[in-house]
Parts: C-alpha cells; sequence; structure tokens
C-alpha cells in the first residue's frame, strides 16, 4: 500500500509543485476563493435538515452525528526553536514569519496548543486536548466536474486520469467542510492553506525545507467514541486520505466512515491511507444530535 501511496502523492507532488496557479510561494496569501469558483452548491449535501450556525460544522462518532461549536479561531503550533519556514532562523529570532499561519501536514508539534506535551504513543491521548480525524475524498465521482483551478485538474488529470473531489468547488461527495452556500477551500475557524511540503518530502517527492501551500481540501470530520459529548477544548488535525467512495459515508450517514472503528476498517481494507498527524488543531466543543442507522 505503501507503493501505491507513494505513486500518488508523487504525482500529487509534482501538481502542486508545477501548477502556477495552486503551489504558491511561501508566505504568499492565498488568491480569494472566489477565482476559484463560486459559492458551493448545495450538492449532496450532509444532514440537510440541520441549520448550522456560522461557528458550526458537523462531524460524526461512534456511528452519531454531531454538532462542533467552535469557540475560537485555529492555532497552528510553532515552537520557538522550529523553523517551518525555512528561512534558517529559529522562530524565536523570526517574529515576522507569524505574519502567515504555518500549518503543516506531515510536521506534528510537540505540544498542542496549552503547552501540553504530546505523548509519543499516538494510542496514548493527551489530557488537555483530542485528535480529530480529518477525512479527504480522494476519489473521483464526477469527471465533467472541475478541480479549484483549471491548471490543477489539467495536471492531476494528466497524471493519474481522474482529479479528486477533495481538489474540486463542488464535490460529489457530501462533506462537512465547506458547507453548502460557502466558498470552496474555507471552513469556519479553519486556515484556508496548509502546507504539504513535510509529508511530501518525508517521501521523497520533493527537496526537503520547501513550502507547499494548498488550498484547504474538502473534507469531513471523525473523532473517537469517548469524545463525541466533549466540552471545548483544542483538537489536533490527523489527515486520511479516502481513495475508495464507498467507505465515504452518504448523505444520510448509514453507510460508510462514520466511527474511528469504520476508519480503521477502511484503512485495514486498502480503501484510505494511513494517518498523517499536523501541527494544526481546532478549538471546539462536541455534542451527539442524531443517532445514524
Amino acid at each position: 500500500m505503501r507503493d501505491h501511496f507513494v505513486r500518488i502523492a508523487a504525482g500529487l507532488g509534482a501538481a502542486l509543485v508545477l501548477t502556477a496557479g495552486v503551489a504558491m510561494a511561501q508566505h504568499r496569501a492565498m488568491p480569494s476563493a472566489a477565482h476559484v469558483s463560486s459559492f458551493r452548491a448545495p450538492v449532496a449535501d450532509v444532514a440537510p435538515n440541520v441549520k448550522l450556525g456560522p461557528n458550526q460544522t458537523l462531524a460524526y462518532g461512534a456511528n452519531k452525528l454531531l454538532l462542533l461549536n467552535y469557540r475560537m479561531q485555529f492555532m497552528c503550533v510553532v515552537q520557538p526553536f522550529d523553523d517551518r519556514n525555512y528561512t534558517n532562523l529559529i522562530a524565536a529570532r523570526s517574529p515576522a514569519q507569524f505574519n502567515f499561519p504555518q500549518c503543516q501536514v506531515g510536521a506534528p508539534s510537540k505540544i498542542d496548543p496549552t503547552g501540553e506535551q504530546l505523548p509519543a504513543n499516538p494510542l496514548t491521548p493527551p489530557k488537555m486536548s483530542d485528535p480529530l480525524w480529518v477525512i479527504v475524498p480522494f476519489f473521483e465521482t464526477n469527471p465533467n466536474s472541475p478541480a479549484f483551478t483549471p491548471q490543477l485538474g489539467a495536471t492531476l488529470k494528466s497524471l493519474f486520469g481522474f482529479v479528486p473531489d477533495g481538489f474540486k468547488p463542488n464535490p460529489g461527495v457530501p462533506v462537512q467542510c465547506p458547507a453548502p452556500g460557502e466558498m470552496p477551500g474555507q471552513c469556519t475557524m479553519h486556515p484556508i492553506q496548509v502546507d504539504l511540503g513535510p509529508v511530501l518530502a518525508a517521501l521523497k517527492l520533493i527537496p526537503p525545507h520547501k513550502v507547499v501551500n494548498v488550498p484547504l481540501p474538502d473534507h469531513s470530520h471523525i473523532v473517537s467514541n469517548i469524545a463525541i459529548n466533549q466540552k471545548p477544548e483544542w483538537w489536533q488535525v490527523i489527515v486520511v486520505l479516502v481513495t475508495n467512495p464507498k467507505a465515504w459515508p452518504n448523505a444520510a450517514g448509514t453507510t460508510g466512515i462514520t466511527s474511528l472503528a469504520k476508519l480503521r476498517a477502511a484503512q485495514k481494507a486498502g480503501m484510505a491511507y494511513p494517518d498523517v498527524p499536523t501541527n494544526f488543531f481546532l478549538f471546539f466543543g462536541s455534542k451527539v444530535i442524531a443517532n445514524l442507522k
């Protein structure tokens, strides 16, 4: 499975590095989402009868539908001796770097935003935060649906023969972020871009110490069984690419990944890739609003 992941990531890395419309230079702001597409159409809405507030999203956990209430903005943890923008200056000596968030996939921090040390064993949860699995649709349901930009779509299609739904303003599967009517690449209290450089470099797909910022992909959220009713706290984002649409939750949440156990089963069956940790945290409380049959 790793070899297949390397081939997919290699193509993705090439697309991100070579596509000028998407792979952005270090410290450049992302283009307005209006330049990518218009508002996301209400296609395959998740729980269409649930009215969300501006600071709310949905999630799944223990085969239940959850409401997430965000209480503050995201945090991408940068510690004093980090050099996440590769200027050869540690963060403690480079305050200008904090003008832009440094949200990196594949380069987790050693502490959470409360300052608590994160356990070396991922099966040991920290006391002050919880993991949040962010699943991304890495498959295509409608070849006629365009990517975030024409350049990215053309490059991905030439590499894979398809454009993953996670890189489309109108994915063909129900996603929780962005919600219908929201701008592509945006979700409440999330960053509008993430840096894939560390994970691509770890796979030896690009040279090390390169920033590869991309628009926030379409995604949904999974929490563990013990955290389905949780007071507001920090949650560490763990990214998982789902490669088989049969594993993706349907709009009613009656099929697909709606629990951590089902996510692990999908990974074991080769329908999703392994966990990729980040230094990216969200702050919200969770509560159950519906049981899923």
